[in-house]
């Protein structure tokens, strides 16, 4: 079967994975695809300099944020549909990869029941692109064996089942955990995880203003109040996060208690 990037074939879907932020990490795919779009269904978080690789493309976002969304996955998938029936090239630009927690899936789905051709680019996830840049190894062979990927924002946090996840030898990675970080570490310390495991906070990665943070689980949601963290952040449970470029944060906040006393 010949590539979707063929550009003598008209009407079909590109998902394409933006990275975490950096336009400097695209693949040369994802570049080509990008440059050959007719429209451009982009996440809110896509780097502004990544859509100008596509000037040539009608631009439309359908931006997510907590509680707010601009159109229902519905209606993002009735509108890609119904832009690749009139022929158009359509790239379905989102953040990171299409398939880590960026509902590429269902689009796949939905372009398919709609007997239309799609293609999959994928792209540096947020997580790995954070924990580079933190120089964060995810998997070390003196600290951890496995990690697993969670998401922090969703429906019944408390009922999800992540028992096994995180501890000794394993690391936990969370998306969208930002606003609901005390729970996070409430459910895991009930779950068995140690109070003073180390946790960080990687914070806008490969952006501007970029942080890495650490403290410990119990501290976990009292630090990211006093750093006021916000998304997008992604959260790191494991040892590994002490081999990270990361700050302090526990320990400064101890010693500026002590110089008060």
């Amino acid at each position: 079967m010949a590539s979707l990037l063929d550009p003598s074939a008209r009407g079909r879907v590109i998902l394409v994975g933006a990275g975490p932020g950096d336009p400097g990490l695209l693949t040369v795919r994802a570049v080509e695809a990008l440059r050959q779009a007719d429209v451009l269904v982009h996440d809110g978080l896509v780097d502004p300099r990544v859509l100008d690789m596509a000037p040539q493309a009608h631009r439309i976002s359908v931006a997510k944020q907590r509680s707010k969304h601009t159109l229902s996955q519905d209606e993002i998938n009735a509108l890609i549909i119904a832009h690749v029936k009139t022929g158009a090239i359509v790239v379905r630009l989102k953040g990171g990869d299409p398939f880590i927690f960026g509902r590429g899936g269902e689009e796949v789905e939905a372009v398919r029941a709609a007997g239309l051709p799609v293609e999959v680019i994928p792209g540096i996830s947020a997580a790995l692109g954070a924990a580079a840049e933190a120089m964060l190894p995810l998997t070390h062979r003196d600290w951890s064996s496995a990690v697993s990927f969670v998401a922090g924002q969703c429906k019944g946090l408390k009922d999800q089942d992540w028992s096994g996840l995180a501890g000794k030898g394993r690391t936990l990675v969370i998306y969208m955990g930002v606003a609901t970080c005390p729970d996070i570490a409430d459910k895991l310390m009930e779950d068995g995880v140690a109070p003073d495991m180390p946790v960080a906070v990687l914070e806008r990665g490969t952006l501007e203003g970029s942080r890495a943070l650490r403290t410990l689980l119990a501290d976990l949601g009292p630090m990211v109040t006093r750093e006021n963290v916000q998304s997008p952040a992604i959260i790191v449970v494991g040892e590994v996060t002490l081999l990270a470029d990361a700050e302090d944060k526990l320990a400064a906040w101890a010693r500026a208690a002590e110089s008060l006393a």
